[in-house]
């Protein structure tokens, strides 16, 4: 029961992405699932172009709306990512985001030095950000063709996730789509080369940096239903939950951090039993009962 625990992250994680991605048939005959599934948004950056897909991006799905010539706003995809990043914040990051995990499983591989930054770490965290401003937003909404109609520039020029779960798959069961690869796709797989290398060294280089969805998740981490709490009567400011964590965050002073994607790690490694999870009602009322005098 100990280890199934210590491993929950990783088997809710492979149970989403095989339930997100079960459509073996499309792996089988390389074709994109198409059925009324694909009219709903999954939490994570899961590529709508994967043959396995049974859902949609919200990136891919909010790009595909604002690059149309009839529609520039989305009300679903908009109420979709405020739900789950008010409910949830990044903890859809570190539990069901498929890319997530491959990145995960990659940084087990054994490599002579583990480093827990990049330099100019402070100045490349702002980068998700960027990309989500310009390659989500505005270039699909200002750099149009002939017709008036914007492309997708993330998902076609950046998104690793659909370069792996897409992309590869898709051309290696149709051979007329190798014939007719181009420097795009050299471009997006050698994006993808990176962070694989980038993962084995560093922990989740991809959410730490580049993923726009995890920017959008980020800012809800102060204000989500799940959120860290740290217990000022047993912390000790030890530290001991910074070292845990493997983005390197300082817990006991910014436990919701909009880099955090809540794997747990620093709850496990507290010796003070100091972190804890608490909502905005739970929260609310502890604050007002603490603030009420003591007979």
């Amino acid at each position: 029961m100990g280890k199934l625990k210590r491993h929950a992250r990783t088997v809710v994680q492979l149970a989403f992405a095989a339930l997100t991605n079960g459509y073996a048939a499309g792996f089988a005959q390389g074709r994109i699932y198409r059925g009324a599934g694909k009219f709903v948004c999954v939490p994570g950056l899961n590529c709508y172009s994967c043959p396995g897909a049974v859902g949609s991006c919200p990136i891919g799905s909010l790009q595909a709306v604002i690059t149309s010539r009839e529609h520039k706003f989305t009300f679903y995809v908009l109420g979709f990512l405020l739900l789950f990043g008010a409910l949830f914040g990044r903890l859809v990051c570190g539990w069901l985001c498929p890319f997530g995990l491959v990145q995960d499983l990659l940084h087990k591989i054994p490599f002579v030095k583990k480093l827990r930054c990049l330099p100019g770490e402070r100045v490349l965290r702002y980068l998700r950000y960027v990309v989500l401003a310009g390659f989500v937003i505005i270039l699909p909404l200002t750099v149009l063709d002939i017709v008036g109609q914007g492309q997708p520039w993330f998902c076609k020029y950046i998104c690793p996730s659909g370069t792996l779960f897409a992309g590869i798959p898709l051309i290696a069961a149709n051979p007329p789509l190798r014939a007719a690869l181009g420097w795009l796709f050299t471009w997006k797989a050698a994006i993808l080369v990176l962070l694989v290398l980038l993962s084995v060294v560093i922990w989740r280089p991809f959410c730490r940096y580049l993923c726009p969805l995890g920017a959008i998740y980020g800012l809800f981490n102060p204000v989500a239903v799940y959120r860290l709490r740290i217990d000022e009567d047993k912390c000790t400011t030890c530290g001991t939950c910074q070292a845990a964590c493997k983005m390197d965050i300082p817990v006991y002073q910014t436990p919701n951090s909009p880099d955090c994607v809540r794997c747990g790690a620093c709850k496990r490694a507290c010796p003070h039993g100091a972190i804890g999870t608490a909502n905005a009602c739970g929260g609310a009322a502890r604050r007002q009962a603490a603030q009420q005098p003591r007979e």
